[in-house]
């Protein structure tokens, strides 16, 4: 494909087909390691996610980054499922989640660089693997990734950690597939930028997540200074007797930084979702942030959050 594409979970399309997409998704969670411990994180019946996309489709919404990557809940054939059913756009990942999504022994500990890049770039280029890497047998689908991702937690990147990024981004300068990552709370999220400029990605394709969570104006600034884009999801998580510091980091980065900030819901819990009995529901943002936005004089930045920058920031990105 000549043109600026997508990877979703039913094939690459332009991006000019994105439309109105959220960053930072939990679509499907399988029964797995986590949800096991976390049953609250089960995501799995394609009914009642079926339902909620199909609501976001009907209020606009187009593409959904789904944010679980290699063998800690994947189940490539409901995204496919619920991607046809609704009309939403999927994006699934591969990569690596945070050390609680997976037992102790597991294959990331002991895999080399070159074979954890090698199983990356495979969901990439050939597809995923129908058993998620839960091995030892591994048969691949037509579904591919359309994206890379990582995470931190509350300490410093330690060297595990550091061998996740380097495979991470051997991936993605290899495919041009896009990167995303988690941070807790937003910590680390400086080193994580530093970490991809010294190693080489391209920034522009690189999202680090909840760093509104890190509240201070400053802090947010000297991450977007580094050329990454950031991802904000904690609109609806503020207490009623705190600020809302992700709708006060809007009003202060968007006029600074317009190209640079996306949004998402991150509704991981199953009591997030209006389908399954709880809320505030995956419309939530689409309720909210436009009548935020005009309140503060901010309205022309709508275009930038929803639209222009996740499909510079999702495109693939040449070589």
């Amino acid at each position: 494909m000549s043109q600026e594409f997508f990877r979703t979970i039913l094939g690459d399309k332009p991006t000019s087909e994105m439309g109105l997409t959220y960053s930072h998704e939990h679509i499907i969670i399988e029964d797995c390691y986590v949800t096991a411990a976390h049953p609250e994180f089960l995501l799995n019946d394609i009914n009642k996610i079926s339902e909620e996309l199909i609501n976001f489709y009907k209020e606009g919404g187009r593409t959904v980054v789904d944010t679980m990557p290699a063998n800690c809940g994947r189940n490539v054939f409901k995204s496919a499922e619920v991607s046809r059913r609704s009309g939403v756009n999927i994006i699934v990942p591969t990569g690596i989640h945070l050390e609680m999504y997976y037992p102790e022994n597991h294959w990331r500990y002991s895999y080399t660089e070159d074979q954890l890049s090698e199983l990356f770039i495979a969901d990439i280029e050939n597809g995923i693997d129908q058993f998620d890497y839960s091995g030892p047998y591994v048969q691949r689908t037509i579904h591919k990734a359309g994206l890379i991702k990582l995470a931190t937690g509350n300490e410093h990147i330690d060297k595990h950690q550091e061998k996740i990024f380097r495979a991470v981004v051997n991936a993605h300068l290899e495919t041009g597939a896009p990167i995303l990552t988690h941070t807790n709370f937003g910590k680390q999220a400086l080193e994580q930028a530093q970490l991809f400029k010294n190693l080489g990605a391209n920034l522009e394709h690189v999202v680090l997540s909840h760093v509104d969570r890190a509240k201070e104006i400053n802090y947010n600034k000297a991450v977007l200074d580094m050329g990454v884009r950031v991802e904000y999801d904690s609109t609806f998580r503020w207490k009623k007797a705190e600020p809302n510091y992700t709708l006060i980091l809007l009003e202060n980065l968007l006029p600074h930084y317009p190209d640079q900030i996306t949004l998402g819901m991150d509704m991981a819990k199953n009591a997030y979702w209006k389908s399954y009995g709880g809320g505030p529901g995956l419309n939530f943002l689409l309720e909210t942030i436009p009548q935020f936005l005009a309140s503060k004089g901010l309205e022309e930045h709508y275009q930038n959050i929803f639209f222009d920058n996740p499909k510079k920031l999702y495109a693939f990105s040449k070589s």
